[in-house]
């Protein structure tokens, strides 16, 4: 393809050398470049792309496309490689360019399927994959982009981020493309938003779950947050369809100013699709959806919203009503999300990947709610290098619901583990405190709970869910507690 037809659209400043070369590869990884390669040297949180410029050289790159240096965003000196014979090219936002230049080398993919994106603080992960699930049981191919994989069809691929990074987006959907798919559901982040991972795209929906308190250490505020949410919104076509839960009281808002079609979903008000919880136990829940009784086996008032917002996109988007509600009763839920696991003495674990103070009161309360009668205890910790203002909330949270509560570690990073459970020590109460116990390595915390709980109880072990690692200073260790809680049931048939 020609470089002139990939950077058309990537707000060039300036170009040195021949824009009409022939380019057979797009990244933004130097280790990645070669001939015939266009890297795109990206500004990142800390990083500087540019920085890199030389190695991409070296390494054989065609073109190399970089924001031009200012007071502000500083950088190398790019200056040396002029004269090179090397193309390069000088951008006003590199994020922005590499978003363009990758929808433009794979061929806008995006505007040859049905590409879905749904953004909130909790739900994302659920949301798609039951998505995905749904649409592939009614017989259609699709694609997923998610925080546990990515998925072309029915072939998994493994996945880093929320939101990858633009060039991965746009390969994967030109392999969902080239595979046939007709949808693909895909996890928007806010920080991907922020980023321009997402630019380019071209939605045919978009949905809102939930705000809640999550990444103000990258936002700073919750106001930035919010920003960055609506941003996705915002930025729909208008032949989109945007699709917001109103019983949020920032559903209205992410709303606005988007040129899309707006659709509401609510299970406490009218809205344009409403649902109801009937009845439930641990088996699931009888849901009344738009006047249709539906059994799931899901649990819990925040499944009850994705299973409605899964509900709502898939009418919208033109696909029977009647055949939804059958499919939705065969769904289960994503790895990692309320999964329970029964051992001796009457014991269920329970996993689940809730880290933010409103998901684990979701899950907390659905567990009350399902068995108001047994003891309910709460194993949870904080990540390190990450929003330390929750961590006293998390604390408040299960000081709320759960009878004892175990604090340890999550994945600490290269904070010390005491530091952070000092910090979730700051919002209990003393009356919380008294029914806290602190250790800090998770393996004894899950042996330790499930040794001193009574009979029957139910054991919440909260933040790791589908995670199969736990990360200690700079260290990724194998960490899955499926297996750890199996171990400990098998290991004692009488704990």
């Amino acid at each position: 393809m020609k470089l002139a037809d990939i950077i058309k659209n990537c707000g060039v400043v300036a170009t040195s050398g021949n824009p009409d070369i022939e380019i057979s590869s797009v990244t933004n990884d130097s280790r990645k470049a070669g001939p015939g390669c266009l890297f795109v040297a990206v500004n990142g949180c800390g990083n500087d792309g540019r920085a890199y410029i030389g190695k991409a050289i070296e390494a054989g790159a065609s073109a190399v496309m970089f924001e031009e240096a200012t007071e502000t965003t500083g950088g190398c000196c790019t200056d040396s490689f002029i004269g090179n014979s090397v193309t390069l090219i000088t951008v006003s936002n590199s994020r922005r360019a590499v978003a363009m230049a990758a929808d433009a080398f794979y061929g806008h993919p995006s505007g040859k399927l049905k590409l879905v994106g749904i953004t909130g603080t909790n739900g994302k992960t659920t949301t798609v994959t039951l998505l995905y699930r749904l649409l592939r049981s009614l017989g259609y191919e699709c694609g997923l982009l998610s925080t546990i994989a990515n998925y072309v069809g029915p072939k998994r691929l493994e996945t880093a981020n929320t939101t990858s990074d633009p060039v991965t987006i746009n390969s994967l959907l030109a392999q969902m493309v080239e595979a046939g798919c007709e949808y693909c559901f895909m996890e928007v982040s806010s920080i991907g938003v922020e980023q321009d991972r997402v630019t380019g795209l071209e939605f045919a929906a978009g949905i809102f779950s939930n705000l809640t308190h999550d990444h103000l250490d990258y936002h700073g505020t919750f106001a930035e947050y919010l920003r960055c949410k609506k941003l996705f919104f915002d930025n729909l076509g208008a032949g989109a369809v945007a699709i917001t839960n109103i019983d949020d009281k920032h559903g209205d808002v992410m709303l606005q100013n988007t040129a899309a079609r707006k659709v509401s979903y609510s299970c406490r008000s009218m809205a344009d699709h409403n649902c109801r919880v009937m009845e439930q136990s641990f088996e699931g829940m009888l849901l009344r959806i738009d006047g249709a009784e539906v059994w799931s086996r899901l649990i819990g008032m925040h499944n009850a919203y994705n299973l409605l917002a899964i509900y709502t996109v898939a009418v919208e988007l033109g696909i029977d009503k009647d055949e939804v509600l059958v499919a939705l009763s065969t769904l289960e839920s994503a790895p990692g999300r309320l999964e329970t696991i029964h051992g001796p003495r009457g014991l269920c674990a329970v996993i689940d990947y809730a880290h933010t103070p409103d998901a684990m009161e979701n899950v907390l309360k659905t567990l009350r709610d399902v068995a108001p009668d047994k003891h309910l205890a709460c194993l949870f910790g904080c990540g390190g290098d990450r929003d330390r203002t929750k961590r006293p909330e998390m604390a408040a949270v299960a000081e709320k619901w759960a009878d004892r509560i175990f604090v340890t570690s999550d994945n600490s990073r290269t904070e010390k583990t005491e530091d952070i459970l000092e910090d979730i020590k700051k919002g209990f109460s003393p009356s919380g405190l008294a029914k806290a116990i602190f250790i800090a390595d998770r393996k004894e915390a899950i042996r330790t709970a499930l040794m001193l709980s009574p009979d029957g109880a139910t054991v919440l072990l909260a933040g790791k869910g589908h995670e199969t690692y736990q990360i200690i200073g700079t260290e990724k260790k194998h960490f899955d507690e499926k297996e750890i809680v199996t171990e400990i049931f098998a290991q004692c048939s009488t704990i």
